[in-house]
Parts: C-alpha cells; structure tokens; sequence
C-alpha cells in the first residue's frame, strides 16, 4: 500500500505538469512548475504529522513559503476540477481517499 504522502505528491505532480501543459502551452514541464514539484515534495516529506496529515488547506501548519503557497493554490483551483477529464482515475481516487464528512464540508 502506497502511503499518503506518496499519493499526495503523485496528485500534486499530475496537477502541476496539467496546469504547466495547459497555461505554459508546453509539451516538457518548465523550469518554474519541475520548481514547484520539487518543492512541493521537499514540503510533503519533512511534513511533521506524517502520513496522518491532513489536506494542506485544512492544516493548522502553513510549512510553504507564501509565494509557493500562492502558486499551488492557484493551480489546485485550476487543475483540480480539471483532473476528471484528464486524469480520471487519479481524480477519483484523490476523492474516495478523502474522509466523507471532510468532502461534504468542502
């Protein structure tokens, strides 16, 4: 079984490459996206609760740099919706892998 760490930077990575391909009109990711991937991993790994973390939106720990938090947010809300017709598999895992009461509030 694939922890949730892993699965969460595998959904940031497919968000991230569908954003940069869409927005950025690029077939390779570029330079500033492969920065974010990276970073978001970086973020995912030294994560202090672990593979109990909650979605970074509902933590009570912002451990992104304001501008990186900018950036994510802003391709999560574009990508996001997206990944249905993308990626749907991906998409519908994300979604079952959520707690149906945090679903229902969001």
């Amino acid at each position: 079984m694939i922890g949730k760490r892993s699965e969460e930077k595998q959904i940031v990575t497919l968000m991230i490459e569908l954003y940069c391909r869409k927005n950025h009109r690029r077939e390779i990711i570029c330079s500033d996206c492969e920065e974010l991937i990276d970073y978001a991993a970086t973020r995912l790994d030294k994560c202090m609760f672990g593979d109990e973390k909650p979605a970074c939106k509902h933590c009570l720990v912002h451990c992104y740099k304001p501008v990186m938090r900018e950036k994510i947010r802003e391709i999560m809300r574009w990508a996001g919706p997206r990944m249905i017709f993308y990626r749907p598999g991906a998409a519908v895992r994300h979604m079952l892998s959520k707690p149906l009461r945090k679903r229902m509030r969001t």
